[in-house]
């Protein structure tokens, strides 16, 4: 076989400021909500992700995360891709994002590459795009405190989409271990759209942040849950998105717990809720434990879905004092969602670099 006889194959690459030009046009949660949608119908393939951690030669943690995805849509095309998104702790440290990454799709009839664009803001706007949507269903009505844990990209992207889908709110507090990084965030904000009216504050502690707040939103790197069940008022949503921020307690003592994906939860042994299933504490859906695993006294079961939520399956929240907690493990088809819609926009408009592999 020669291969030099084959002709070149273009594709499109897409820098982080292309992606954002592009995304300017793009309605990044009705994306996301259509991929939910499409998820919970069972219209999607989401396989194991494949993770790499290591120890960096400073000694911060480091890992590197390959995530395949794909949908099929009535009438279209299948949506191909995968996200590969790594991080490391120590690069805040170095004025650097914490993460990076690239989002690839496929030509669904070929196989070969069609675009390859910067990931790391399609991954912050589409987990902020899944709070958002949260709070549109899970949330009490005319929410008028948010309370952000963790001042980085995370925290950035969550205030300009839910300064811009949460109209009723008046006061976001901010904590970081790291007080310059709050304070800059607070700074930022003043600068957006929709902040006009809006107080910041910039608390001294977490429990300080989050106690009158209805929506909690964590955005941190912690390994260890510090938020108590009674730090929270009543009827809060605690959208949940840095995973390990709860401690069991408050997982237990909330009155409806949501997820995206219940298999990638069920399967991860690294973060609260796949922990809390092996132990036997956080049962299925359906009520049942781990295979093998025993429920213990006072276990309780995940109630559903987002996207079950989504399409009418679950009643979502059913009591205004109620806390819900919202914890979504992120997945990959809400990255290839959004980037075929990026991709489009890039074409119609021109954006990018075509390149020849």
């Amino acid at each position: 076989m020669d291969f030099e006889q084959y002709p070149d194959s273009h594709f499109r690459y897409l820098t982080r400021a292309d992606v954002i030009e592009a995304a300017r046009d793009v309605d990044i949660v009705a994306a996301v909500a259509e991929a939910l949608t499409l998820h919970s119908a069972g219209r999607s393939v989401l396989p194991e992700e494949a993770y790499l951690g290591w120890t960096t030669p400073q000694g911060d943690s480091a890992r590197l995360l390959a995530m395949p995805g794909a949908l099929t849509q009535q009438g279209r095309p299948p949506v191909i891709g995968m996200k590969t998104i790594n991080a490391s702790i120590g690069n805040p440290g170095r004025g650097i994002p914490r993460s990076q990454g690239f989002t690839l799709l496929l030509d669904p009839e070929t196989a070969r590459p069609l675009a390859l664009m910067e990931a790391a803001y399609i991954s912050a706007m589409r987990t902020a795009a899944v709070t958002a949507l949260a709070v549109r269903h899970l949330a009490v009505d005319q929410p008028r405190g948010l309370a952000l844990l963790g001042c980085g990209a995370l925290a950035q992207a969550h205030v300009a989409l839910l300064l811009r889908t949460v109209p009723t709110l008046r006061r976001i507090t901010l904590y970081d271990v790291a007080p310059d990084r709050a304070k800059s965030v607070a700074h930022h904000i003043a600068s957006l759209p929709g902040a006009d009216g809006v107080e910041t504050v910039v608390a001294d502690g977490p429990r300080e942040a989050v106690r009158d707040a209805e929506l909690v939103v964590p955005v941190t790197t912690v390994t260890q849950g510090y938020i108590e069940p009674d730090w929270l008022r009543p009827g809060a949503l605690v959208c949940h998105v840095s995973l390990d921020d709860l401690t069991e307690a408050a997982v237990l003592a909330a009155g409806t717990v949501i997820v995206d994906d219940w298999s990638l939860v069920r399967d991860d042994p690294r973060r609260l809720l796949g922990r809390m299933h092996r132990a036997g504490t956080l049962l299925g859906p359906d009520g049942t434990p781990r295979q093998g695993v025993t429920a213990r006294p006072g276990a309780r079961p995940v109630d559903g879905t987002l996207g079950d939520v989504l399409a009418g399956r679950h009643p979502g929240r059913r009591d205004q004092d109620e806390i819900v907690i919202s914890n979504p493990f992120g997945m990959s088809i809400l990255d290839v969602a959004v980037a075929d819609r990026i991709h489009a926009r890039a074409e119609a408009a021109g954006l990018g670099a075509r390149l020849t592999l």
